[in-house]
């Protein structure tokens, strides 16, 4: 049995859960239509669906809270902001949003033309979303060890150098606006990406003249596998290692509400002035001034020194060590993970766990409700119910090669406790699994967001 990472932390405020029986559940999904985006939280006990604002603030972040400075223009937890990310990125133009997906939209919005292709290893979906509203192409090239979940690797979350480069000849330098690479790669099972291939899409982007970007949503985590798995940095600092990472890169968007610690908050961050001016006038239509953002100077103060926490190592060795606990406890019952155990989360294989049906009927999300259900436990699928597409030429339904339940650990929350619940409920399931029936849209099939708010029944 794995050991439970010591926390680097005392615990000085509790919320307390409360517990539902199966009845009641059954009734909050059938109320939801089996979408577990629609089940009130205050009916969930262990709520895994995200990692993404759902973490608990340090006391020193609670502590910046009441310096919060709600001038309009230039507060100082603002100017205290655009220091923070500079010294982390190097990057020169800083651009508050409230969360990331704004700073996708602002990007995207401004660059993508009809039938540009964005190049990524895996986009994640509000990415992918973002991408095809502005009718641009997003076009996944992760190595092909990640489409593997039983494959053991260490950065399954590498873009493959070669189909990047082919891509790039296929479809014409011209119709390629960004490069983009999701560090850690969330689709993918939260897998890490390595400072090589890093530096070898940076050698394919200066060659072709491409703009590179991060998806930097989990960037400290990305740098911790660095260190423990690239031989190269075993001795550099997180902070170093950030540093060199980032100075391969153009920009990058940042949902601050993953390895920002905070609730709400997020930037953009470039060096392209021109673009940078273009993408503030957009800011203050759809955001509000550059300086805030869409944000109160209080939650620009907590981004700031949330960031400036999530590169203790100590913290760092604790969140993977946790999240690495949970996935041991399953894989050691014969639950089927996608290995290695990646940072923000651990992912089960679905397709594997519910063999008995099909993807057409969605096996991930079975297995979502299933935990529910069983346990009260909130998780989300990432697989044919959030990614299968239809053809546009064929009108055949595409199906993503992984169908994956992401357990989320939101940060600094959870007991060993609690992760020992999830493990001994999913092991319950997984004995019993046959018993568990596949699902079918209801409505708003054609959308590309359709996991957040569709409807479904059960296909008895």
């Amino acid at each position: 049995m794995a050991k439970y990472p010591l926390e680097p932390f005392r615990i000085k405020v509790i919320e307390t859960i409360g517990h539902t029986d199966r009845n009641e559940r059954k009734q909050v999904l059938k109320d939801a239509g089996y979408n577990i985006f629609n089940v009130p939280s205050e009916k969930v006990y262990v709520d895994l669906l995200t990692d993404s604002g759902t973490g608990a603030m340090s006391a020193w972040q609670w502590a910046g809270l009441q310096q919060g400075d709600e001038s309009y223009a230039n507060c100082k937890n603002w100017i205290h902001l655009e220091s923070v990310v500079k010294d982390i990125t190097g990057l020169k133009y800083i651009i508050p949003t409230h969360q990331g997906r704004v700073a996708e939209n602002l990007l995207f919005s401004t660059i993508v033309e009809e039938g540009s292709l964005v190049l990524n290893n895996n986009h994640f979906d509000t990415t992918r979303a973002n991408v095809l509203a502005n009718k641009g192409v997003p076009l996944d090239l992760v190595v092909d060890e990640g489409k593997s979940p039983s494959l053991d690797h260490p950065f399954k979350g590498n873009m493959n150098i070669e189909k990047l480069e082919e891509a790039i000849k296929e479809y014409g330098r011209e119709n390629i606006p960004i490069i983009m690479l999701t560090i850690t790669n969330n689709s993918g099972g939260g897998q890490p990406v390595s400072m090589e291939n890093i530096q070898n899409i940076r050698k394919i982007a200066d060659k072709y003249d491409i703009p590179f970007f991060f998806d930097a949503c989990r960037f400290a985590e990305n740098a911790y596998f660095i260190k423990i798995r690239e031989e190269k940095y075993k001795n550099s600092s997180i902070k170093e290692i950030v540093n060199e990472m980032f100075s391969y890169v153009d920009g990058c968007t940042m949902s601050a509400k993953k390895d920002g610690l905070v609730n709400i908050g997020g930037f953009l961050a470039l060096n392209d002035r021109k673009l940078a001016d273009k993408i503030k006038e957009k800011l203050i239509l759809i955001e509000g001034f550059l300086t805030y953002g869409g944000l109160a100077g209080r939650d620009l103060e907590a981004m700031a020194r949330g960031l400036q926490e999530a590169l203790n190592e100590d913290y760092l060795e604790y969140r993977i060590g946790q999240t690495k606990y949970l996935g041991d406890l399953l894989d050691e019952a014969g639950i089927p993970v996608l290995k290695p155990i990646g940072g923000h989360g651990v992912f089960i294989d679905a397709k594997t766990f519910m063999e008995h049906i099909p993807q057409k009927f969605f096996p991930g999300q079975a297995l979502v409700t299933a935990m529910y259900f069983e346990a009260g436990i909130r998780s989300v699928e990432i697989g044919s119910f959030m990614f299968a597409t239809k053809d546009p030429k064929t009108g055949k339904i595409v199906y993503p090669p992984m169908d994956l339940v992401r357990l989320a650990l939101p940060r600094r929350m959870y007991t060993k406790a609690h992760l020992e619940y999830v493990s001994d409920s999913i092991i319950e399931i997984h004995k019993n699994r046959q018993q568990y029936c596949g699902l079918r849209i209801l409505d708003s099939e054609e959308s590309s967001l359709r996991h957040f708010f569709a409807r479904l029944e059960l296909v008895k």
